[in-house]
């Protein structure tokens, strides 16, 4: 790297170098911003959920005097339009805006960096363009199967019952034959969630304090039964939409040849970062990849929870970013 790149400075300061929406066809268009050092290590981040959009904050994680950092907003999501759309939104459609916008930029390649649901489309989007990765940062990639999907719905039920009881609270279930499967759950949400009025925002409310439960279960939000601001309401019904889309359908994905494709990207440098405190994607989701990942670097994070932001879990992907800029590898020095 030169040695006259512009001083770093805080994430939530920096505005965007570039930032436009791309057309991906479909009737969606993409937003996205660049942020860095135009001739940095060119990295995209890809933001979990589904349905939660890019955030700022994610630059944190980045020595911005030494990187290009690319947010985007996946179909549906943030500032991408039409907001909350699921037509023509599956897995398949976002690895191709992802190549897409990278062609746009004019990039062969980049470090490829995504948590939790992020980390899914990371690993599909790698299988698919190999040759555009320089590397990729996993954050608590989220397996999709039955497995991960049940202990969501049902099994976490044990670490928090009181929450979880608010969560089966949801009236639409009350007389659901298929109330206590997973899809009998997900399916009454997908439904709740889309009505209009009180009966939207109490299931809305129920879906949201779930997931801000299992993130940060040792200190989980009180349950007030309160809905989000209004000014809020409008995308977090989307991002919800989204999101149980998607895991209506399992994300689209088949886990098993996820993991079985994996194996062929043993020259591409991976690193995975896991909270060992993760009640959302539990450590034996990331350990799979690992596993499956030839040369693979593992990270865990003492007390981590889901939450990306909290404890030590900034600091941990820092050093491995760190690393990578340095020495285009996850692990050694020289």
């Amino acid at each position: 790297m030169a040695t006259d790149l512009r001083p770093d400075c805080s994430a939530h300061r920096v505005p965007a170098c570039e930032e436009g929406v791309l057309p991906v066809g479909d009737g969606h268009a993409v937003a996205w911003s660049a942020h860095g050092h135009p001739q940095g290590l060119p990295v995209v981040v890809l933001h979990g959920g589904p349905g939660s959009g890019a955030s700022l904050k994610h630059l944190d994680f980045f020595p911005l005097d030494r990187c290009r950092v690319v947010l985007m907003d996946q179909r549906g999501c943030g500032r991408s339009t039409p907001l909350g759309a699921t037509h023509a939104n599956t897995t398949a459609h976002l690895v191709h805006d992802i190549a897409a916008l990278r062609r746009h930029l004019g990039l062969p390649a980049w470090l490829v960096v995504g948590g939790s649901w992020g980390g899914t489309l990371a690993l599909a989007y790698a299988q698919a363009e190999p040759e555009a990765c320089l590397g990729v940062l996993l954050r608590a990639p989220f397996l999709p199967g039955p497995a991960a999907l049940h202990w969501f719905c049902l099994g976490a039920g044990g670490l928090r019952p009181e929450a979880h009881g608010h969560w089966l609270g949801l009236p639409a279930l009350a007389n659901y034959p298929e109330r206590h499967t997973v899809p009998g759950i997900l399916h009454a949400y997908a439904h709740a969630v889309g009505e209009p009025g009180d009966d939207g925002r109490e299931a809305l409310t129920r879906w949201l304090h779930w997931e801000a439960t299992l993130e940060r279960w040792h200190q989980p939000p009180v349950w007030t039964g309160e809905p989000p601001p209004a000014d809020r309401l409008g995308a977090l019904q989307a991002r919800a939409r989204i999101q149980l889309h998607y895991l209506q359908q399992g994300c689209f994905v088949d886990v098993a040849a996820l993991l079985a494709g994996v194996r062929s990207l043993a020259q591409v440098p991976a690193a995975i970062v896991q909270g060992d405190c993760d009640a959302v994607c539990p450590a034996g989701l990331s350990w799979a990849v690992h596993r499956a990942w030839p040369g693979s670097v593992w990270r865990a994070v003492a007390q981590g929870t889901h939450a990306p932001f909290d404890g030590e879990m900034p600091a941990a992907m820092r050093q491995l970013v760190c690393q990578f800029v340095a020495h285009q590898r996850f692990s050694g020095t020289a």
